[in-house]
């Protein structure tokens, strides 16, 4: 008899403790973007305007930024007259020695990208901005940035800069 009413309690106590649990992150989610106030996004196509041209990293950044958000987000992409909407260019790219070996030639090169990012938010006006986010991939000098190198490169460069601007548009950290 006692161990029924033990056993009852005991549940009954799992299921307060679950539901009081589920009802405090109401408005936080996985992605620490708390509750977005939009329903739609837009990825306008950014531009290359550095001065040392790589064919095709315009588009691969605004396809990794659309993904990011599609995949941290519940919200819908769209072409046009969305709530959110992310456009800019890619500012600098450049490829430059970092360290030299003892013969005096690069040991070390670095590819470093920034791009510059506008963000309306027509919601919310007060969360607006204008940034430039940047990030670096570091290769032996003796390689060349080209197929396979570049991509993985362009991979860890674009995922740290599409998780910043992220995290400055909707996470607002």
């Amino acid at each position: 008899m006692i161990y029924k009413i033990v056993k009852k309690s005991s549940i009954f106590m799992l299921l307060v403790s679950i539901c009081t649990l589920f009802n405090s992150c109401g408005a936080y989610n996985f992605t620490g973007t708390g509750k977005i106030d939009a329903e739609t996004f837009q990825v306008n196509y950014f531009l290359n305007n550095a001065d040392l041209v790589e064919p095709g990293i315009e588009r691969t950044f605004t396809n990794a930024l659309q993904n990011l958000i599609q995949g941290q987000t519940s919200l819908s992409l769209t072409t046009s007259n969305a709530d959110l909407v992310y456009e800019g260019e890619i500012s600098e790219y450049r490829i430059s020695p970092m360290t030299a070996t003892a013969e005096q030639t690069a040991a070390q090169n670095r590819l470093y990208i920034s791009v510059r990012v506008s963000f309306t938010n027509r919601k919310n006006p007060d969360d607006d901005f204008e940034k430039t986010f940047s990030h670096f991939y570091d290769y032996p000098a003796n390689d060349q940035l080209i197929g396979g190198k570049l991509s993985t490169a362009l991979d860890e460069i674009y995922e740290r800069i599409t998780q910043d601007v992220f995290n400055a548009s909707l996470a607002k950290w």
